[in-house]
């Protein structure tokens, strides 16, 4: 049971992190943190969100489900809108879709699409464009959690990240949240989530024909074969 042994005092928070805010309740060096716009005890951030980015950070007291939330190696997918200089090519996007080559490896293959302008808040500061590049909004959806990950692949295919807006972790959404502004989620809309994910992945391989093996072990026996492998009620705090 991926939430511990007591659940019933759980609390899932969504909060819409503004730019320039670190993902931490304290900081020594007296910029703005989350406990500047949350005044919830005992609740700490599923993972983190760069201090130049924005977008959805989700906050728990339960460390099983932080955890869950968190770890890579459970491939919750973490949905990004992101703003690159100059329009990306077919070609830019199917480096993306395949993986590309980072300085610590290739990243998983991910799934990327040029979207509209979105209708989104205005960023403080604002972006600084140049006035002679185009840019171009994607969506773009990972599974891992390399440093600074997004911003990396924009810039390995040649372009730069501007701005950077998650806007979903698995299947919880920003949805209509401002900046600075917090709601309590369902937490339980993990486990229908984690069902609905383990119903596909087991139809996958249900389906999934095997290669012919070699066992060194065993004069090189082979076999070929086909078989299966083994929202609540809203509270909003708003800045000072």
């Amino acid at each position: 049971m991926i939430y511990g042994t007591d659940i019933t005092m759980t609390r899932l928070i969504a909060f819409n992190k503004p730019y320039d805010v670190l993902t931490q309740f304290s900081d020594k060096d007296g910029r703005q943190t989350l406990k500047d716009f949350i005044d919830v005890v005992d609740v700490y951030p599923a993972g983190r969100l760069d201090r130049d980015s924005e977008g959805l950070v989700l906050l728990t007291n339960n460390g099983g489900l932080q955890h869950h939330i968190s770890d890579p190696q459970h491939k919750l997918p973490k949905t990004y809108w992101v703003q690159v200089e100059n329009i990306p090519d077919d070609a830019a996007l199917i480096q993306l879709q395949q993986g590309v080559m980072l300085n610590d490896g290739l990243t998983k293959p991910a799934q990327a699409k040029k979207i509209a302008t979105p209708d989104v808040w205005d960023r403080t500061p604002p972006v600084r464009f140049r006035q002679t590049i185009p840019t171009q909004w994607l969506e773009l959806q990972i599974s891992e959690g390399r440093n600074r990950q997004v911003r990396r692949m924009t810039a390995a295919i040649g372009h730069p990240t501007l701005r950077l807006i998650r806007v979903a972790i698995g299947p919880w959404q920003l949805n209509a949240l401002q900046p600075g502004e917090w709601q309590e989620v369902n937490f339980q809309t993990m486990i229908k989530y984690a069902d609905d994910l383990d119903s596909k992945n087991h139809r996958s391989r249900r389906h999934r024909t095997r290669p012919t093996i070699s066992d060194g072990r065993r004069n090189g026996r082979q076999r070929t074969q086909t078989q299966p492998a083994s929202r609540s009620s809203r509270r909003r705090r708003k800045p000072d």
